[in-house]
C-alpha cells in the first residue's frame, strides 16, 4: 500500500485548487496530464516560472480573489464578480472602492468579529453558561 501513496494522483482541478491558481490559464500540458503528489510537492517547494507569474499576476480564481478584496466568494456574486480577475483588476477595484466592494468588506468584518466572539465565549469556564442562554 505505501507504493500506491507515492503514484496516487490527482485531477488537474485538484492540483490547480491546492495550487491557488486558475486552471484555464494554467499551460496546456498541465490541464491536460494527470499530477502525481509529487509532482504537486515539487510544484510547490519549487515553482516553475509560469506557476510564480500566474500566482502574482492571474487570473487568480474566486476563493483568492475573495481574500485579496477582503469578502466573502458568496459577496463576490453579490457585486457581479463571477470570473476571474487579473491582480490589475483586483488592485483597480481596491482604488474604485465599489460601493458593493465597501459592503462587503464590512460584512465580512462583521463576520469575523462575531466568529471572534464565539471562539472566545467558548474557552470561558462553563459555570455560568445556563444563566446566560
Amino acid at each position: 500500500m505505501k507504493s500506491q501513496q507515492s503514484t496516487q494522483t490527482m485531477k488537474p482541478a485538484t492540483a490547480a485548487k491546492k495550487l491557488g491558481v486558475y486552471l484555464p490559464a494554467t499551460p496546456a500540458s498541465f490541464q491536460e496530464g494527470v499530477v502525481t503528489r509529487a509532482e504537486l510537492n515539487e510544484l510547490q517547494a519549487d515553482p516553475p516560472q509560469w506557476l510564480r507569474e500566474l500566482r502574482r499576476d492571474g487570473p487568480h480564481p474566486r476563493p483568492v480573489v475573495a481574500a485579496k478584496l477582503g469578502v466573502s466568494i458568496a459577496g463576490l456574486a453579490r457585486g457581479g464578480v463571477t470570473e476571474a480577475l487579473t491582480t490589475e483588476q483586483i488592485e483597480a477595484l481596491k482604488q474604485e472602492r465599489p460601493e458593493w466592494l465597501e459592503k462587503e468588506r464590512a460584512t465580512q468584518a462583521e463576520v469575523r468579529k462575531e466568529a471572534a466572539r464565539l471562539k472566545e465565549l467558548k474557552q470561558q469556564p462553563k459555570a455560568g453558561d445556563a444563566e446566560r442562554g
